[in-house]
């Protein structure tokens, strides 16, 4: 996919690598892989963040810091003590503020040149459309399946890149998608599992600093998307095991009989998604 959207030119301040911030991004600049042309890139870009959590924390300060023209933040939550363990983007001072509002004060502090759009809202089939219509790449920093589920589908229905983790305990999994033509969530886990029969990070529990690596791991794919470098983890499963320090990757085919993206999908649309997975009275 383009990594920005057609005819829309930066502001120069955003990663515009001649002018001002030439400075901020230098070491970016003499990367080979970046490099001016990547740095351009990257001030051209936009990126949703679905979720203001353990995982977007570390991700969106590393998008903001990296230059990433618009960042765009979806949460309809407030901050709670219970999420200061892993949620870095907020402090003890946000408590009772809502997170969207934590977050885009931190990201606007770190680098007043690019834009922070807060979303104060739910992630769900009556506002997935027109907020896919704005961003380039989509992050899943969620923690509740229906809704990680709903992301993959729409994804795959728009065509725009997915860039997915989840963590629970000390493990944490990622995988990036590029929406109807790598292998998708739905390949690896095409239902959604009967509820109550897994359990949620709230009840399981999170190691802090396993959110930490994922979402840095996410902004890296992010970050390699945009300008074109590397290989992103397509039709790839990343597993990281903080008890053991030991990464682990495994291969995933499309599924032929996905049924999002396979030969005959039974799911064609965002309302067939969202009654589905239940998120539609």
């Amino acid at each position: 996919m383009p990594a920005a959207e057609p005819g829309r030119e930066p502001a120069p301040q955003r990663g515009d690598a001649a002018g001002d911030d030439r400075a901020r991004y230098l070491r970016h600049l003499v990367i080979p892989e970046i490099g001016p042309e990547g740095q351009r890139a990257l001030g051209r870009a936009s990126v949703l963040v679905v979720g203001a959590g353990g995982l977007g924390s570390p991700c969106l300060f590393y998008l903001a810091a990296a230059g990433v023209g618009r960042l765009g933040v979806v949460d309809c939550d407030v901050v709670d003590i219970s999420n200061l363990q892993r949620q870095i983007i907020h402090s003890t001072a946000d408590i009772g503020h809502p997170k969207t509002v934590s977050a885009a004060a931190k990201l606007r502090a770190l680098n007043p040149g690019i834009e922070v759009v807060e979303h104060r809202l739910r992630f769900g089939p009556e506002t997935a459309a027109e907020l896919m219509a704005e961003y380039d790449v989509v992050v899943t920093a969620v923690d509740n399946l229906p809704t990680r589920f709903f992301l993959n589908d729409a994804c795959v229905l728009c065509g725009t890149t997915l860039v997915e983790a989840a963590i629970l305990r000390f493990v944490g999994l990622a995988t990036t998608i590029h929406g109807g033509e790598t292998a998708c969530y739905r390949c690896l886990f095409p239902e959604m599992p009967a509820e109550g029969t897994v359990a949620s990070p709230a009840e399981a529990g999170v190691f802090g600093p396993v959110a930490g690596v994922m979402g840095c791991i996410q902004a890296t794919e992010v970050i390699k998307v945009i300008v074109g470098a590397g290989r992103p983890l397509y039709d790839r499963l990343l597993q990281f095991d903080a008890l053991e320090m030991a990464f682990e990757e495994v291969a995933v085919q499309r599924d032929p009989a996905c049924p999002v993206c396979g030969e005959a999908p039974r799911i064609t649309d965002l309302t067939t998604s969202a009654r589905g997975l239940g998120l539609t009275p």
